[in-house]
C-alpha cells in the first residue's frame, strides 16, 4: 500500500524491518526492567541485549505455520538467542509488544510529519512577507469583494499551520503511550512498575489503564489531525489552482524546463503537484474515518482494528510526507504576477471600492439604508452599462451633495484600504514567536 514515491525516511519508519526492530526494543526492555525487579536473571538479560535478532524470511515461513505474527517473530528471535529465550516475551501478551512498539513508530513518524510542517511554515512566511503590500482582489463566493495583498493571503495560510502544528503536537503526546498490562488490563503476571519502567526506557508514558490494547480513540485523534493537515494544504493547493485559471492569472505553481504539461496540446502548464495534493487529502480524509471505525471494539479486545491500521498509519503518514514536501517545493518556487493581479483588481471599474463610499455616505448622516441604495445603484450601472464607478459617482448630485470629489478620491485609495496590514502581519507573526 505504500506509494511509490515514499520518502526514504518516512517509508524506513514504516517499514517491516522498522515493525519487527520495534518489537524487538520492547522485548528487551521487558527483560531488563525485570531483571532490574529480579524476575528475570541478569544474565539472559543481558544475553537477550547481545545476541537477540530475527530473520524476516524465517518468521514469514515461521507465520506460514503459526498464523500469528508475534509468535512467529519470538520463535524467530529465540532461534538466534539459544536458552535465554525463555526469558523472552515472559509474562507478556501480544498487543503488550505491538500497540507499544507501535506508539515509538507513531512518534517517531510524527516528529518526521512536524518537521516537515515546520519548514512549510517557513516557504510560507518568506512569501508572504516577499508579498505584503502586493494588492491584489479579495474574492467571496468567487466574485471580486475588496482589495487585499497576496501577503495577507499567505500569512492566512501560515496562520493556519500553525495550528496544524498544534494539534500535531497534542496528537503526539496523545499517542506517545505504552502498556505491559497483560490479557485484559488487569496486570495479572506483571506489576505497573513494570510497565512504568518499560514505558520509561522507551520514552513513552504508561497508559493509565488499557484493556489488552490502547485504546484507539488515541489513535482516531492522531488520524484526524493528520487529515486536518491534509485538508490544510487541500485548501491552500486548491486557492494556487483556482488562481492559476488561465481567466485569472495571477499565481503559478512551478513549471520547470523540459516539463510537459499535455500530450496533445503543447501550450498547457498544468497545476498538477497542487492537483496531486487535492486527491491525496481525500485519502487521507477516509483513513481518519477507518481510525474512527477502530475505536469500538468487542469486549477488552479484538483484531479488527489490526488490519485496518497496517493500512490508514503507514499510508497516511507516507502521503502526508509526501504533501508536506511537495507543497513546500511549490510554495518556494510559484510564480507571481503582481501586474496580473493588479489588473484584474481595477477589472470591476473600481466597484470594489462601494464599502468605503457607503460609509462616508453614513457618516453624514444619511440612514444605511438611503446611502445603500444609492451606492447600489451606481454599482449596478457600472457593471451593466460597464462605466467607471467613480465617475458614475462624481456625476451623482445624491452623492456629491454630500461628498466632495477629495472625499471620493480618498474613497478609492488603496493605502487607506490596507492600512492595517503591517498590523495584521505583527499579530500573525509575533504571537507564532
Amino acid at each position: 500500500m505504500i506509494p511509490r514515491y515514499t520518502h526514504p525516511d518516512m517509508g524506513r519508519i514504516w517499514s517491516e524491518q522498522r515493525r519487527y526492530e520495534t518489537w524487538l526494543e520492547v522485548e528487551i526492555a521487558a527483560a531488563e526492567a525485570m531483571a532490574e525487579a529480579g524476575i528475570v536473571p541478569a544474565d539472559a538479560a543481558r544475553d537477550l541485549r547481545a545476541n537477540a535478532a530475527f530473520d524476516i524470511d524465517r518468521i514469514n515461513e515461521i507465520e506460514q505455520v503459526t498464523q500469528h505474527d508475534v509468535i512467529a517473530f519470538t520463535t524467530s528471535v529465540a532461534e538466534k538467542v539459544g536458552a535465554s529465550a525463555r526469558w523472552l516475551h515472559f509474562g507478556l501478551t501480544s498487543s503488550d509488544v505491538v500497540d507499544t512498539a507501535q506508539a515509538i513508530q507513531m512518534v517517531q513518524a510524527c516528529d518526521l510529519t512536524l518537521t516537515n510542517v515546520r519548514a512549510l511554515a517557513q516557504a510560507i512566511e518568506v512569501r508572504a512577507r516577499e508579498h505584503k503590500h502586493t494588492p491584489m482582489i479579495g474574492r467571496t463566493h468567487g466574485v471580486h469583494a475588496e482589495p487585499m495583498t497576496f501577503g495577507l493571503k499567505l500569512a492566512l495560510w501560515y496562520a493556519e499551520v500553525q495550528r496544524d502544528i498544534e494539534r500535531l503536537e497534542r496528537a503526539r503526546d496523545t499517542i506517545r503511550v505504552g502498556k505491559i498490562s497483560g490479557a485484559v488490563g488487569t496486570f495479572a503476571h506483571l506489576d505497573p512498575a513494570i510497565e512504568a519502567a518499560v514505558c520509561e526506557r522507551l520514552g513513552l508514558k504508561a497508559a493509565p489503564i488499557s484493556s489488552q490494547v490502547i485504546q484507539r480513540d488515541r489513535h482516531a485523534e492522531l488520524l484526524s489531525a493528520l487529515a486536518i493537515t491534509a485538508a490544510s494544504l487541500e485548501k491552500f493547493a486548491l486557492e494556487i489552482r483556482g488562481l492559476q485559471k488561465t481567466e485569472i492569472g495571477e499565481v503559478e505553481e512551478p513549471f520547470k524546463k523540459g516539463q510537459k504539461g499535455s500530450s496533445a496540446m503543447p501550450h498547457k502548464r498544468n497545476p498538477i503537484g497542487c492537483e496531486q495534493i487535492v486527491g491525496l487529502a481525500r485519502l487521507i480524509r477516509a483513513n481518519a474515518t477507518a481510525a474512527f471505525e477502530n475505536v469500538a471494539l468487542w469486549h477488552e479486545r479484538d483484531i479488527s482494528h489490526s488490519s485496518v491500521e497496517r493500512v490508514i498509519l503507514p499510508d497516511s503518514f507516507i502521503a502526508l510526507d509526501h504533501m508536506l514536501r511537495r507543497f513546500t517545493r511549490i510554495v518556494a518556487g510559484m510564480v507571481v504576477y503582481p501586474e496580473r493581479m493588479l489588473e484584474n483588481l481595477n477589472r470591476s471599474r473600481g466597484v470594489v471600492f462601494s464599502g468605503q463610499v457607503l460609509l462616508e455616505m453614513a457618516r453624514r448622516g444619511v440612514s444605511r439604508e438611503d446611502a445603500y441604495a444609492r451606492v447600489q445603484r451606481n454599482a449596478m450601472r457600472s457593471f451593466e452599462e460597464r462605466t467607471d464607478f467613480k465617475a458614475l459617482l462624481l456625476a451623482d448630485s445624491e452623492i456629491t451633495s454630500l461628498l466632495g470629489r477629495d472625499e471620493i478620491e480618498q474613497a478609492f485609495d488603496l493605502k487607506v484600504q490596507l492600512r492595517n496590514v503591517d498590523a495584521i502581519f505583527d499579530r500573525v507573526f509575533q504571537e507564532s514567536r
